[in-house]
């Protein structure tokens, strides 16, 4: 199989369109980048990753992926307004497979949602996701700045709770048509978290941390509708449910998809 164009490129190697010439159906390669030489030689520790969490979730380990022509931040440029099918927010929330199988993705972003021509969603660049216990260390600096949680910013302990927060800002940007926190900085956008949601009481501030709640000055808590007005009530309500400042307090992915699928059923027999 060998590349026809290439289709982008990241720290960690390089995609390819590609043509299966058993199919003459395009596929994604994905080429990742070996160190030559030097005691570091040999593959990266997230390339291992990748592969050994693919593994773990019996997808095939070739790393030759069915070719999808946009992602989530593309499909949103192109939009006009919020055309997505209901079951394409509903794949969004199954990120509950992944947490079954205690896997935190750990970066995700449109970017790496992607979008096929009939509306499903499929999650790619699993090069920071990790298998997950309570027992481990993890790394402090993940997740792209405007979808990354407090307890990250903070860097305070974290866990499963960081891909919620982040299917939290990406379901409101999917309404908004623009990211939800933009900061420049690990301190701006804790800033910006702080102006929208509030800040958590005292109590619940992280303990492991240098920084004081004291050192932000929040404009208060919003009602809900004004966070996401263009979102009815129940989904206004699960927005919040995921964004929480407290990581011991968001909603599971479990308990939002099936919150997602009780709403949709109320609304279907509401038609009939």
């Amino acid at each position: 199989m060998a590349p026809v164009a290439e289709i982008g490129v990241s720290a960690y190697g390089t995609v390819y369109k590609a043509r299966d010439p058993h199919s003459d159906h395009f596929m994604a390669l994905k080429s990742k980048r070996v160190p030559s030489g030097g005691a570091g030689g040999g593959l990266p520790i997230s390339t291992v990753r990748e592969v050994a969490l693919l593994r773990r979730l019996e997808i095939k380990v070739t790393l030759v992926f069915g070719r999808v022509d946009q992602d989530l931040r593309m499909y949103l440029d192109k939009a006009p307004q919020l055309c997505l099918p209901a079951e394409t927010i509903e794949d969004l929330m199954s990120l509950d497979f992944l947490h079954a199988n205690c896997i935190i993705h750990r970066d995700l972003k449109p970017e790496n949602i992607l979008v096929t021509s009939g509306g499903t969603v499929k999650l790619a660049d699993f090069g920071l996701a990790r298998i997950y216990s309570y027992q481990m260390a993890l790394t402090p600096v993940v997740v792209t700045l405007w979808y990354r949680a407090p307890e990250v910013l903070l860097r305070s302990t974290y866990a499963i709770p960081v891909d919620i927060w982040s299917v939290g800002c990406i379901s409101a940007e999917m309404f908004r048509q623009k990211p939800l926190f933009c900061g420049n900085s690990e301190a701006d956008q804790l800033g910006k978290i702080s102006d929208l949601i509030g800040l958590p009481p005292e109590d619940d501030w992280p303990r492991d941390v240098s920084l004081p709640g004291g050192a932000f000055h929040p404009r208060g808590l919003r009602p809900e509708q004004s966070m996401v007005p263009e979102m009815e009530e129940l989904g206004a309500h699960l927005l919040l449910e995921m964004l929480t400042f407290n990581p011991h307090k968001p909603i599971s992915a479990f308990r939002a998809l099936q919150l997602y699928l009780k709403k949709e059923k109320k609304k279907k027999r509401a038609r009939l």
